[in-house]
């Protein structure tokens, strides 16, 4: 553990430039907040770690793989098997032990967390509260998303993958390097989310209400197209569909895939569900009673809060707002539903969609509080518009009164 105590202060070290250069560029940004974030994620590696030696864990199996391996690029596939890649040259060649190897990716999953919170804050006006508390400082600290992206394991690579990703999207001509390496950890993980990322960036950019030249939009556009081209093929092998019925094959691997969960304990039922149980059971489930243990418990505490989150868009207004909001808004809200809905024909373990969903939950918190956001502006110009025609009332009455006087 000491060799993994060392390597935390010296990431700590290394983190801390990357972080200055961020702040130059934001000027909003609050890089101490984001160092308590760090040490706030580097204790959820801890408990993790912990958990790790009394139960069964993945992150074992992927530590050890690199033992199998006769050469680096044997385990460079999609999937399970990239995140052997990433541990081969840190296990073999540097000697990195278990615990080195948890904090590594444990520090990548930091990084999600960093993008994330530019992502937010750059595409928001004011800073939305909760109760009193700034909304976004309050999901950069929700225990769940912090305990399955602080590990050796799928979770942590996907989730910086992703968090780098929308962060150059936002501005893709400044941060195609941001682009670039997002897209590439999402890819490797999870071709599905990196599709429909590409989708919603698509969509979004189409019909968001930025003056963006045409071109510029269909560019865009056809750059989606062409990488959703790309990896269509391999999409569809990894996720274990046959290309020339992928309808069947859909059903008949979502089947296998609820049995296989079903077998693993915390079992739901979500094949005889109607879609908007299946999509509540797969967003805001476990709750209190159906909690399966201590962790369950946790989840249903930040679950309660996405469902009051929730309750914030069930308004007649957000339909006008969404008809209106930037791309951003638009690629979140394409990305969150579409991943949900194909996740909840697969998903029927509540331990499994509990790790699962925190890929894409930040994309639902965004489109609320862009949300809240736009009311709060439109609140104030409409303060503004009734100051303004008070002064212009009293204008005209002082006018009309000057003149009643010279006559």
């Amino acid at each position: 553990m000491l060799g993994a105590v060392i390597l935390i202060l010296i990431l700590f070290g290394i983190s801390q430039p990357v972080l200055s250069n961020l702040q130059k560029r934001h000027k909003w940004l609050k890089a101490g907040l984001l160092n308590q974030l760090f040490w706030y994620h580097m204790f959820f590696g801890l408990v993790y770690w912990t958990y790790a030696q009394f139960n069964r864990s993945d992150s074992v199996v992927y530590y050890e793989s690199y033992k199998h391996y006769n050469n680096w690029f044997d385990a460079f596939h999609e999937g399970t098997q990239f995140v052997e890649w990433l541990n081969y040259p840190f296990a073999n060649w540097l000697g990195f032990n278990y615990d080195m190897m948890m904090f590594l990716c444990t520090w990548l999953g930091y990084w999600g967390f960093v993008y994330f919170y530019c992502f937010f804050k750059e595409n928001l006006r004011f800073n939305p509260k909760f109760e009193g508390w700034d909304a976004i400082t309050l999901f950069m600290f929700l225990p769940n998303m912090h305990f399955w992206t602080a590990s050796l394991g799928k979770g942590a690579i996907i989730f910086a993958g992703i968090g780098f990703l929308v962060y150059g999207l936002s501005w893709p001509a400044k941060r195609p390097y941001h682009i670039a390496f997002g897209a590439f950890l999402t890819y490797m993980i999870r071709p599905h989310i990196l599709f429909a990322t590409l989708i919603g960036m698509g969509v979004g950019f189409v019909l968001g209400r930025e003056k963006v030249p045409v071109y510029q939009k269909y560019l865009v556009v056809l750059f989606a197209i062409g990488m959703s081209i790309y990896v269509y093929e391999d999409l569809i092998s990894f996720l274990g569909y046959d290309p020339n019925n992928i309808v069947e094959s859909f059903y008949e691997e979502s089947a296998l895939n609820r049995q296989r969960l079903q077998s693993a304990g915390s079992a739901v039922d979500m094949g005889s569900y109607s879609l908007p149980m299946k999509l509540f059971t797969f967003w805001f489930r476990p709750l209190f009673i159906d909690s399966p243990n201590a962790i369950g418990l946790v989840v249903s505490m930040e679950n309660a809060l996405y469902i009051y989150m929730f309750s914030k868009i069930l308004k007649k207004d957000f339909i006008t707002y969404i008809k209106q909001a930037p791309a951003m808004v638009k690629m979140s809200g394409v990305v969150f539903i579409s991943i949900s809905i194909s996740m909840t024909f697969v998903m029927s373990n509540l331990g499994i969609i509990i790790r699962q969903k925190s890929q894409i939950m930040y994309f639902m918190l965004f489109v609320i509080v862009a949300f809240m956001d736009w009311q709060k502006t439109n609140r104030i110009k409409k303060r503004g518009e009734i100051f303004n025609r008070i002064v212009e009332e009293e204008r005209r009455r002082l006018e009309e009164e000057s003149l009643v006087v010279e006559k």
